[in-house]
């Protein structure tokens, strides 16, 4: 979904509005059809609240497409590429040779890290989604760490006043996983466009689609604009598709050759056809949105009711205060049946919650109601 139609799915449904409740607080279960069309996960097993997993799909378009090609299984992926990055260049306004196919977005950030952090250091603040950096380290770059600021956001200031010759890139989660956290738009921009002159700056926007600010920029703007700046975006969280491991970056052509030549997993046939049925599944990714929303709003509900702290979430989680030791907390919850988020260091009594299916948060909160009563 580009921008415009994002801004326009905004309005239809509204920003904190319309949540599927029966009574007592609880979320509507699924009707038949949308089980049929969205696939949720089954209730078997623990209940996975702490991977920030969409609870649905692949949807019905998404299976047909990759059991429609399963003949092509026996190819190497190579020569079906093309299509998809086509539609992702068209998506994201750039040239196809913008577009960097990677094994999801995990390995794009590990291939970046080892790409341009060589032989210097790599600055990000903590907490975030360390997959970059902890890879980066194993290869021999040092890691220069900011504490996230007093509000928990990314501290542009201090890393901007870090950058130095022995920097080599600079990373920002925005939304930042863990507290779903959104930077102010105009700074963002301003601090990517000032730092990327001085060193590549990466922009991990794995939760960009559940921003809910209609007209937020993505940093493709300055990608656009040739500066050495590289977002990634994946489609493991909106489209449902993590266990098929696709996703890219975006770069500019010198900066995106460079990291092509280091991919190591590439994708794969179903991937390719999965990803493709996905850009075209309008139907799939609003019904996401939805339900995110829905299943957020349930839980800051209990939250709210609980008196427990939380921050204003642009991902599919959210970030709370327990006042509990977080091993305590999950310990609680494994007891019960249920895996939640793992620690944060420092923020030690916070939890991130995944959104479920109506079922699973449905259990989340009676079981945390429970706990605090």
């Amino acid at each position: 979904m580009n921008g415009l139609s994002r801004r326009n799915w905004l309005k239809k449904v509204g920003l904190g509005s319309g949540v599927a409740m029966m009574g007592g607080g609880l979320l509507s279960p699924l009707s038949a059809e949308e089980v049929n069309k969205f696939n949720p996960r089954p209730m078997d097993g623990p209940i996975r609240l702490g991977s920030n997993e969409n609870p649905f799909g692949p949807s019905q378009k998404m299976r047909k497409a990759m059991v429609d090609h399963f003949d092509l299984g026996c190819r190497y992926p190579w020569g079906y590429n093309a299509d998809l990055v086509k539609l992702l260049a068209e998506k994201e306004g750039v040239p196809e040779d913008h577009i960097v196919l990677v094994a999801g977005s995990t390995e794009g950030l590990k291939v970046a890290g080892i790409t341009f952090g060589q032989s210097g250091e790599i600055i990000s603040c903590a907490p975030t989604f360390l997959s970059m950096m902890d890879y980066a380290e194993l290869w021999g770059t040092d890691i220069n760490w900011v504490p996230l600021n007093k509000d928990l956001d990314f501290d542009l200031d201090e890393i901007e006043k870090r950058v130095s010759y022995q920097t080599r890139l600079v990373f920002l989660c925005n939304p930042n996983n863990p507290t779903g956290k959104l930077l102010p738009a105009d700074r963002v921009m301003d601090f990517c466009e000032t730092v990327s002159k001085k060193t590549v700056v990466f922009s991990d926007e794995a939760y960009y689609d559940f921003i809910k600010e209609p007209n937020y920029p993505s940093m493709v703007e300055l990608v656009k604009k040739g500066m050495d700046v590289v977002v990634s975006r994946t489609f493991s969280k909106v489209y449902g598709l993590a266990g098929i491991r696709l996703g890219y970056l975006i770069a500019r052509p010198a900066l995106a050759q460079r990291l092509r030549e280091r991919v190591v997993a590439n994708t794969n046939i179903m991937a390719i056809e999965a990803g493709k049925a996905a850009l075209g599944d309008q139907e799939f990714y609003d019904f996401t949105l939805q339900k995110t929303n829905e299943a957020k709003d349930a839980i800051t509900k209990t939250l709210d009711d609980l008196k427990l702290p939380y921050l204003d979430s642009h991902a599919n989680f959210v970030f709370f205060q327990s006042g509990r030791d977080i091993k305590e907390l999950n310990k609680a919850f494994a007891d019960k049946g249920m895996i939640i988020g793992r620690p944060f260091p420092p923020l030690n009594d916070w939890c991130r919650i995944s959104t479920g299916t109506p079922e699973e948060v449905n259990l989340f909160n009676q079981y945390l109601k429970e706990l605090y009563s």
